[in-house]
């Protein structure tokens, strides 16, 4: 089996500054975005990437996900307790880690309203699950799934990293498949593109590297209205 991974990223056409942040390795992607209109989003983002350094080199279990998790919280609380300027800033943070179960799984992760979808023959699905006040709406039924993408909360996320007590991580195992890929991304990606729009591009574009560029590129030319970043992951039998 071999994993191949993909990203990329683009500050988009509004924003000053980037505040997103990812990391790709063999066996691993992750996205982290920076919680806008918070003090230091773009430094949140980047500790939250930083604790996964060096994972994807090795067999991972679930715990080193979730460790690594808890050290992201961690090192964003302390970074904040010493910069009182940088008090509040947080990342939601979602990805996807190949892990040694046996037979090995994918591990997906989540915190915020980044996701992560599943593509297979099958289609697109989403995987996890937002934790947004739009989200919550949808479920008690009081809104759609298509009002939610111009609700006038749909920024609003209920859970992020930088909490004390630390945020409930979701995570789900499912079975490695060849051929299929999982895609983690920040919401200035579904903010600005349907999911039909998302499995087209990745449908029709040869290349996992080519798939993330031009997801991105879509993105920002539908409005670029924030920070957009994807990161791509999947194996293959040969």
């Amino acid at each position: 089996m071999r994993v191949k991974t993909a990203a990329a990223t683009d500050t988009g056409l509004v924003r000053a500054a980037n505040e997103d942040a990812h990391l790709t390795a063999s066996g691993l992607a992750v996205v982290a975005d920076g919680m806008g209109g918070h003090a230091c989003g773009d430094v949140a983002s980047s500790l939250a990437i930083g604790a996964f350094d060096g994972l994807g080199s090795a067999p991972l279990s679930t715990d080193d996900v979730l460790e690594a998790v808890g050290r992201a919280n961690a090192a964003i609380l302390a970074e904040a307790a010493t910069h009182p300027e940088k008090s509040g800033m947080g990342t939601t943070l979602t990805g996807v880690a190949l892990v040694s179960t046996d037979p090995p799984q994918w591990m997906v992760f989540n915190v915020g309203d980044s996701r992560v979808y599943h593509v297979s023959d099958a289609g697109l699905a989403q995987v996890t699950e937002d934790h947004s006040e739009v989200a919550a709406l949808v479920a008690a039924g009081r809104i759609t799934p298509a009002q939610a993408r111009s609700h006038p909360l749909r920024h609003v996320i209920t859970r992020s990293l930088g909490l004390d007590p630390a945020p409930v991580v979701d995570t789900w195992l499912l079975p490695v498949v060849p051929g299929d890929l999982y895609l983690a991304c920040s919401d200035g990606l579904t903010g600005e593109l349907t999911d039909d729009e998302i499995a087209r591009l990745i449908a029709e574009t040869p290349g996992l590297q080519e798939a993330a560029d031009a997801l991105v590129a879509a993105a920002v030319a539908a409005g670029g209205r924030d920070n957009v970043t994807v990161a791509l992951i999947g194996s293959s039998g040969d």
